[in-house]
């Protein structure tokens, strides 16, 4: 099933006004959530809006929050999300960041007592357009087992590193697991379709291609192995020290993924002719290398996403009838 993009916002604009958000609030909720459905990160737009508001019911993000700023040093600053809305918190702590990195060539905002971002890439591809570089990360609730054991202890902490460049943005939006997941459950409803590589363990301990079994065995495999481990965890400690908000021990405490800790770092771009060029030579260069499969191609972080957007705006974009269903009698 397609749904135009501007029927998929409007949907979820009239659901958060009914809700009695701020106009100015829903207008934002409502275009990202539905910018995610559109650049196929589905897990996160249409798929993910319930749990937004089921979130908003059960009063975990409160809707008349306004992040406040607690401290500054230079071009460093902590603020206090207030445990509002996470994509008003994060669009508010990436601009504060790109006005620092104006002023200072470099900006670092951290936020704690915030909500999930949905899609981090977002505010990747926002500071890209802006002309600024960015590196940006959260910790989560804990749904990774360290390497070496079998019980969740780490976040799937997200990482998203953003460059721009006027021939499409890089964009790198990485989970800390082999696949997200919100990608897992997408395979796993959908009739348990295989994974086209291991993305964890079943419960005998086994590298396994089966989604709901590895949902079931909370055991996801992290990048790298040992490697995205470590990274998982590091990621967390500069989360939460930068910020002084909650570690991914604290937050899963209560065991919803709420209160979280963020960092949003922004670098000024020259945006000269030669650093363009310097771009292009590495992703040209990339893509000469030999296809695996006859007829594919090689892709650099972000191209797949234009690609995906151009044709949803086009065509419509692809829903989930049952969410879509569930989203139109809200």
């Amino acid at each position: 099933m397609l749904v135009p993009f501007e029927k998929l916002k409007a949907e979820f604009k009239r659901v958060l006004s009914e809700l009695a958000f701020a106009e100015d609030k829903a207008e934002v909720i409502a275009t990202i959530f539905a910018e995610n459905s559109r650049d196929g990160v589905y897990t996160h737009g249409l798929n993910r809006f319930p749990v937004f508001i089921k979130y908003v019911k059960d009063g975990l993000i409160n809707i008349n929050a306004d992040a406040v700023k607690l401290t500054a040093f230079g071009a460093i600053e902590q603020w206090d999300g207030k445990l509002g809305p996470g994509i008003l918190n994060a669009r508010l702590a990436m601009s504060r960041a790109m006005e620092l990195a104006t002023a200072h060539g470099i900006g670092c905002v951290a936020i704690k007592n915030t909500n999930h971002w949905m899609r981090g890439g977002t505010y990747g591809w926002q500071a890209a357009e802006g002309g600024f570089i960015s590196i940006s990360f959260t910790n989560t609730i804990a749904n990774l087992p360290p390497w070496g054991g079998v019980s969740p202890r780490l976040g799937n902490n997200p990482l998203v590193i953003a460059v721009p460049r006027k021939n499409g943005h890089v964009v790198l939006d990485m989970a800390i697991s082999q696949y997200a997941v919100g990608k897992l459950k997408q395979y796993a409803a959908n009739n348990n379709e295989p994974l086209p590589l291991p993305g964890g363990y079943d419960d005998d301990g086994k590298l396994s291609n089966d989604a709901a079994a590895i949902l079931k065995s909370k055991r996801i495999l992290p990048v790298g192995f040992w490697k995205g481990s470590g990274l998982s965890l590091v990621l967390d400690v500069l989360a939460t020290v930068l910020s002084g908000g909650k570690s991914t021990a604290e937050i899963t405490k209560s065991e919803h993924e709420s209160g979280i800790s963020q960092v949003f770092i922004c670098i000024r771009s020259d945006g000269s002719e030669h650093t363009e060029s310097l771009i292009n030579e590495i992703i040209d260069y990339t893509k000469t290398s030999m296809p695996e499969y006859e007829g594919s191609s090689i892709s650099y972080p972000g191209e797949g996403t234009l690609r995906t957007r151009e044709k949803n705006l086009r065509e419509g974009i692809p829903v989930d009838e049952r969410i879509w269903n569930e989203v139109l009698n809200m």
